[in-house]
């Protein structure tokens, strides 16, 4: 009797087993706790949806897909949640990630066990620049945002203000770390050859609590833009602070933030009206443009019952279903096959949900992945650049002068 009891246990727990030893499993690396917390949920939704689709399909070199989750908020805890996932959890590879500081440090950790880290949301220009052997970037880089919000001036802010871009004045705003100061550098360098007149930069800590000298400097400086690159904490602080003190340029543009429901939160739809952001692509294009995105804002919202907290969710997306690609191309999770199966990718812009196409630099960055402009209009954002990303017909047509 003990021996057959003993023989039901062994095919139980072989039974339970199975589905997890057959599972491919990806440690997703982001802040899951903390004051991020909001944003690292937001972009494992998005590569959650992209899994329950790769699985759907069949899954990943013969297996199901797995996601596991390593909470990171500083870059030591990003180095932490690898070893732990790696050692203990024996995931494949690694995906993430929500802070360019955080993937440094867990990329160069994952490297120690050579697996593959598979960024799809963190800017950071070095990144790459390392060419560091098991890191590939799917998503945009830092530049591109200074890049396209230059771009957006030239072709769409400056006309609605009706006036050459040789008239423009423009002052600079960006918090004080790396990402920040290089997309600062950047506007600086192609406004200034683009014609512009750059009135003045400022530069400020994202945990600053209170940002109104940074206000002050730009108000004395009357431009009729005013950019600000920053996060989401300081980049509501200078918003609320410029409505305090009256500071009202012909165009108000952030970088990378002011498009969630919590800057809509903290300012109003009236306190944003007319404002751009230079952003992560959203749902709100063109179905010519972004095909698929329309497809992502349904499923996300019958999975979540709401709609996307942030945009970084749809980039994340996409970047795992690029991924899956890549994987399929390459057979294997080994950084060197991989990066080879990379290399040979070529599809052209507008081949994702986010618009973006593929082709890998040698230093393993996405080149045909571009951030998009949008604008605050009675409380909702529509996409205002690239103009063939635009949704056709009534307020998206254009975006409205402030």
């Amino acid at each position: 009797m003990n021996k057959a009891i003993a023989l039901v246990a062994l095919s139980l727990a072989t039974h339970m087993a199975a589905p997890h030893a057959a599972s491919l499993k990806i440690g997703a690396i982001n802040p899951y706790s903390g004051p991020l917390a909001l944003y690292g949920d937001e972009l494992a939704r998005g590569y959650q949806l992209a899994i329950e689709e790769i699985n759907a399909e069949g899954g990943l070199l013969g297996k199901s897909v797995e996601l596991l989750r390593g909470d990171a908020q500083t870059p030591q805890q990003g180095i932490a949640a690898v070893e732990k996932l790696a050692t203990q959890d024996n995931v494949d590879l690694f995906i993430g990630t929500y802070s360019s500081a955080v993937a440094n440090s867990a990329s160069d950790a994952a490297m120690r066990f050579d697996k593959l880290y598979w960024d799809t949301n963190a800017l950071g220009e070095d990144l790459t620049e390392r060419n560091l052997p098991n890191y590939i970037r799917s998503g945009p880089n830092a530049l591109t945002f200074a890049d396209v919000s230059v771009e957006a001036i030239r072709d769409v802010v400056a006309p609605s203000l009706g006036k050459p871009l040789s008239d423009i004045k423009v002052w600079i705003e960006h918090e004080d770390s790396i990402f920040g100061t290089s997309i600062a550098k950047r506007q600086q360098e192609l406004l200034t050859q683009a014609g512009a007149k750059v009135v003045g930069t400022g530069k400020h800590n994202f945990r600053a609590i209170d940002l109104n000298d940074a206000i002050l400097r730009a108000k004395r400086a009357n431009p009729d833009i005013w950019i600000n690159t920053g996060y989401v904490p300081d980049t509501n602080l200078l918003l609320r602070s410029a409505r305090t003190q009256g500071f009202k340029p012909g165009a108000r543009i952030t970088v990378a933030t002011g498009d969630t429901k919590e800057t809509l939160e903290a300012l109003g739809k009236e306190g944003l009206e007319g404002a751009y952001v230079i952003s992560y692509p959203h749902p709100q294009m063109s179905a010519t443009y972004a095909p698929g995105a329309k497809d992502y804002l349904q499923k996300y919202r019958a999975k979540y019952g709401t709609d996307p907290v942030a945009p970084q969710s749809m980039t994340a997306y996409t970047g795992m279903k690029i991924l899956a690609d890549v994987l399929k191309k390459a057979q294997s999770t080994s950084p060197g096959p991989v990066r080879a199966a990379a290399a040979s990718m070529n599809l052209p812009v507008s081949s994702t949900a986010t618009g973006y196409g593929v082709k890998f630099s040698d230093k393993m960055q996405n080149e045909l992945a571009r951030p998009t402009m949008v604008q605050w209009q009675n409380g909702s954002l529509t996409t205002a650049y690239p103009i063939a990303a635009r949704e056709a017909g009534g307020d998206n047509a254009a975006p409205r002068a402030k």
